[in-house]
């Protein structure tokens, strides 16, 4: 085979390789329900789950509801809804509602992306923010769907875009080993991962092999709070 043959079949494959990671499926609809804790003490129940919408996309949501302790109490609940599209494996943000109720507090924010200009609109009812969106963005509810998503190709650190009240920043993560972790769902091997660019407390337990989301999760930043997986069922 001549130079110049090798060289088109080169780039043939390279745009190939391309074409295929550019259209790689999303992950079946699924539902999956977690035990929620706040300081090891059992809090609520929370339920996630993915669906097509059948215009190009996609609805991620959670639902977290108070069942027991003060959360019972003041009738605690947070829906936080978003909208998708796929590019790769990733699941580019379109829009995202998050909104808190409870007896003594009540929040919302709204969030709005325009791929035509590019642009992001936060609202949380003082005055909208906007400011240059970037390709390929998550916001905070998809963001451990997306980290789930990387882990599938044995991704050892993740760089995300994130979309957060006044700008997107690059949210860095990395796996740092392999647990041993028990959750109501069962007993996993499971992929521990950190956030590594800022002291957050954000670590997360996967198996990506079997779940796109984290079997256990735990966030620190604003209260101690733990997701630990129920079960999980597919579409």
């Amino acid at each position: 085979m001549t130079l110049p043959r090798l060289l088109r079949l080169a780039a043939a494959l390279v745009l190939t390789s391309a074409s295929g990671l550019a259209l790689a499926a999303p992950p079946q609809a699924f539902t999956a329900t977690y035990r929620v804790l706040r300081d090891g003490s059992p809090m609520g129940e929370a339920t996630v789950s993915l669906k097509p919408l059948g215009n190009g996309q996609w609805e991620y949501s959670k639902h977290i509801r108070g069942t027991s302790g003060l959360a019972a109490m003041l009738g605690a609940k947070l829906d936080e809804v978003s909208h998708v599209r796929w590019k790769g494996d990733v699941p580019e943000a379109v829009s995202y509602d998050y909104r808190l109720d409870a007896a003594i507090k009540s929040k919302r924010r709204h969030v709005t992306v325009d791929w035509a200009k590019r642009q992001v609109t936060v609202d949380e009812g003082k005055g909208a923010i906007t400011y240059p969106a970037k390709p390929g963005m998550v916001e905070r509810n998809t963001t451990a769907l997306a980290i789930g998503l990387a882990l599938r190709h044995g991704q050892p650190q993740i760089a995300l875009p994130v979309a957060v009240k006044q700008e997107v920043e690059t949210q860095r993560f990395k796996v740092s080993g392999k647990e041993k972790v028990t959750v109501p769902a069962g007993s996993f091997d499971a992929v521990r991962v950190d956030r590594s660019d800022a002291d957050r407390g954000f670590s997360a337990w996967y198996v990506p092999e079997r779940y796109p989301l984290p079997v256990k999760l735990s966030q620190h930043d604003g209260g101690d709070l733990t997701m630990e997986l129920v079960g999980f069922s597919q579409r």
